[in-house]
């Protein structure tokens, strides 16, 4: 049975950065495209970035209003997933949750919920000063 567990997200001041990790449980990483996700109160959950595997390595993808600041990344030993979340903002903040996708959809599909099977619990970031 394929898990994710998160780590505690937690409460950071505007400018400041934080680190998500994903522990993936159940089957190797490397068989996965993984994503990150967010839903602020009262919106629809939003793409935040993915990535999607190609050979031995493979292709990360962002949202518009993260580019430039969030980093996706994987460690395929640790069988985790990691979000680098820096310069964050006020409209940063939400419930993140990670996913894994264990079919190989184009790079505009693994934006979208459906396209993951697995989902982590979700966890709390509040960027307030």
């Amino acid at each position: 049975q394929v898990q994710l567990i998160e780590s505690a997200g937690g409460l950071v001041q505007p400018g400041g950065s934080l680190r998500l990790s994903c522990e993936v449980s159940g089957r190797a990483l490397s068989n996965f495209n993984i994503a990150w996700f967010r839903q602020a109160p009262g919106k629809e959950r939003e793409f935040v970035a993915a990535f999607r595997r190609s050979g031995g390595g493979g292709m990360t993808y962002y949202g518009d209003s993260v580019k430039g600041r969030f980093t996706i990344s994987r460690d395929i030993a640790k069988n985790t997933m990691d979000l680098q979340m820096n310069s964050l903002k006020f409209e940063d903040t939400g419930a993140y949750y990670c996913a894994a996708s264990s079919s190989n959809y184009i790079s505009s599909y693994l934006r979208r919920e459906q396209a993951y099977d697995y989902w982590g619990q979700g966890t709390q970031v509040t960027v307030s000063s």
